[in-house]
């Protein structure tokens, strides 16, 4: 061991040393603060009866301030523990002009020594942190909220600490970065996504600490790590903007429970807690306030998959159009001009003249249109007590608001979206089911025309929305998420990974809804082999991806004589992957149909079927659709059923896409019959 490594150990040593004391600190803070809490509540049982309100609000607040304390000093004690494991990942030596350099340690975590007063450990979200991630040996520079700090880095040091004991430590030259980056992709995928401190690269870290931008738009391929990058993102908001936001003030918007359970692990290892989170469905349904059933999204895509319904398809492609948006604008100005009906209003023998009616309907120009006539009624009620000097019956009140209700044509939004294609010409596009069932492509139509017509405040108190798996959101969609969240956004995806290409939109249609917003491309994949990224551009190309120089094998696609050869070798194959070694195994099916009778016919323990109603990531061989494996990885995967008879529509292409590129190490597909056409040449 050189001198080097051995001053890293002691080093080491003394922090850990450190942190015990630490903790030991905090302990005993905890055990003061409970012996206190119990004195004060006996107290207050004793002395009750001679206490007076005041007194009793005083001490309950005296209680909450305590059990508060408390809390703080679990939370500081659960990190102290976690930092006790890995203390660090990376340090700088870092010498502003005319001064000696002063070592930088850098963790998921800062540590503050009190008995020292200087910080041992930097966040790895602190300003000065940004150097690890933002340069080399030489000049460096970083922005503090007084201005920008400039010198030089004389040293650069990454480590891995596992369970408090240094497994190797690298001096940087230029891809000190790379070298760590290998060793973590090549591991095995875990069951929860994983926080990526040490490994973040520069054009990562921009899109983490960027303070301006009011809509984020990051377009990444298969494995870019945006989701990641989006968490941490979070993360790095939360610190920086501690005063002002906490964690209940963000909701995430995921595609699916089996997703957000996979990432809920990445912000509470980053020390911030677990933030809210909602699928598209539970939003809608929240806005319509169920009262209306209707298609959810993974049915609408299953639809497609299980038949090919040119009808179907037309109606989709229409509602997931700008045009679209554009003739529901054009329409709701068609009905404010044209559906009122003016008319004077009389109540006993005062008549309310149509100019007073039209000026004070006016006035309210700014309020959503159905919710302007009880305005307009109460003014009119004024009107009329002023006129004949008394206060008006119950009776008459009533009267007033039933007619003026009455000047407008309709008093349901459905009534108006049904109205809608009548004005456009195209009554067929809206069939709605049995029990008023809508298909999903005219959810958020109708709750678009709901939010413009009644307004809607149900979620103002939200400070940034985080929008993953953008590309599966249509503008109607995205009119309604910036009319309900005027908040900051966050919004990421993938064009190539649609679900259903019927509607799914780019980067570039994404920023007509935003026009302020900053688009950042991730072009560099991280999940996946060379090979298996090589493999998955043959079905959807895409020249400007770059694959991170890591090998494995080849890919292979292999035929059968029958369905059942072909799942006795998938058993075969599952029962090799449990003595692999490896942590999990995807078998990636096309519909849910397929995924259930795969389950049925490979059942053992240890293999889990994931479907839409599913909560719960769990490691091991997991059977799911290409649709719900979005955003997951996995180290091998296989795609049953790889038949021109199973994929052969343009859904079916995007679904082969995603499956393939789930894999981290090892991509094998079957089938039985004809290979589909996609993967022929």
């Amino acid at each position: 061991m050189n001198a080097t490594q051995q001053e890293e150990k002691e080093y080491l040593e003394v922090i850990k040393e450190q942190l015990t004391l630490a903790v030991r600190r905090v302990d005993e803070a905890v055990r003061q603060s409970s012996e206190e809490l119990r004195q004060k509540k006996q107290y207050i049982h004793e002395h009750q009866s001679g206490m007076d309100e005041a007194d009793m609000v005083a001490a309950d607040q005296s209680i909450n301030r305590m059990a508060l304390t408390g809390e703080g000093a679990v939370g500081r004690k659960r990190r102290l523990l976690k930092l006790g494991q890995s203390p660090y990942f990376g340090r700088i030596d870092f010498a502003a002009p005319n001064q000696a350099s002063a070592p930088v340690y850098i963790g998921v975590y800062s540590f503050f020594d009190e008995q020292q007063r200087r910080n041992l450990i930097y966040d790895w979200r602190a300003p000065i942190s940004s150097l690890f991630y933002d340069f080399e040996l030489g000049p460096a520079s970083y922005a503090t909220p007084s201005g920008t700090v400039r010198g030089t880095i004389e040293l650069k040091r990454q480590y891995k600490i596992r369970d408090g004991r240094l497994e190797f430590m690298l001096d940087s030259d230029v891809n000190i970065h790379d070298d760590v980056l290998q060793q973590e992709l090549a591991k095995s995928s875990d069951d929860k996504m994983k926080n990526i401190v040490a490994t973040i690269q520069r054009d990562q870290n921009a899109v983490i600490r960027n303070e301006t931008a009011p809509v984020m738009i990051i377009q990444g391929v298969a494995g870019s790590g945006k989701t990641s990058i989006a968490l941490h993102r979070i993360a790095f908001l939360l610190y920086r903007y501690r005063e002002t936001i906490s964690a209940k003030d963000i909701l995430i918007i995921s595609p699916n429970k089996v997703f957000a359970d996979y990432i809920s692990n990445v912000l509470p290892e980053l020390g911030e807690e677990h933030i809210p989170e909602l699928g598209m469905d539970e939003l809608a349904a929240d806005l319509l306030e169920n009262r209306y059933p209707f298609q959810t999204f993974f049915e609408q895509v299953s639809a497609l998959l299980e038949q090919h319904n040119p009808a179907f398809i037309e109606r989709i492609r229409f509602k997931s159009s700008f045009e679209f948006l554009s003739r529901l604008n054009q329409y709701l100005l068609h009905i404010e001009n044209n559906y009122i009906t003016w008319t004077e209003l009389r109540v006993g023998r005062t008549v309310v003249p149509v100019a007073f009616v039209q000026q004070k309907f006016r006035a309210y120009h700014r309020v959503p249109l159905l919710k302007r006539f009880a305005l307009v009624a109460n003014d009119i009620r004024t009107y009329v007590r002023d006129a004949t000097g008394r206060k008006l019956t119950g009776q008459e009140k009533g009267a007033i608001g039933e007619a003026t209700a009455r000047l407008f044509r309709f008093h349901n939004v459905l009534d108006l979206y049904r109205d809608f294609y009548r004005w456009i010409g195209r009554p067929e596009l809206l069939q709605v089911g049995h029990s008023l069932r809508l298909e999903y492509a005219d959810v958020f139509a109708l709750i678009y025309l709901r939010i413009r017509l009644e307004g809607a405040t149900a979620y103002d108190q939200v400070k940034h929305l985080l929008v993953d798996e953008m590309q599966d959101y249509t503008p109607v969609q995205y009119a309604v998420l910036s009319r309900l969240f005027p908040c900051r956004k966050t919004i990421l995806g993938d064009v190539s990974q649609t679900v259903n290409p019927y509607s799914a939109s780019s980067a570039e249609a994404i920023e007509r809804v935003f026009p302020q917003a900053d688009v950042v491309r991730l072009q560099r994949s991280y999940r996946s082999t060379v090979e298996i990224t090589a493999f998955a551009q043959r079905l959807m190309p895409n020249p400007n991806i770059i694959p991170l120089e890591r090998h494995g094998p080849e890919p292979t696609v292999v035929p059968f004589g029958s369905q059942a050869e072909e799942l006795d070798a998938i058993r075969q194959m599952l029962l090799n992957f449990k003595s692999s070694g490896s942590h999990s195994l995807g078998l990636i099916c096309k519909t849910l149909r397929q995924a259930e009778q795969a389950y049925e016919a490979l059942q053992a323990p240890g293999i889990y079927l994931l479907t839409d109603e599913s909560t719960k990531f769990k490691e091991g061989i997991i059977i799911t659709t290409a649709h719900l494996a979005k955003g997951l990885e996995f180290d091998a995967v296989i795609v049953p059923f790889a038949s021109a008879h199973s994929y052969k529509t343009e859904v079916d292409r995007s679904m082969l896409y995603v499956a393939c590129t789930r894999a981290m190490h090892q991509l094998t597909l079957t089938y039985s019959g004809a290979l589909t056409t996609f993967l022929a040449a």
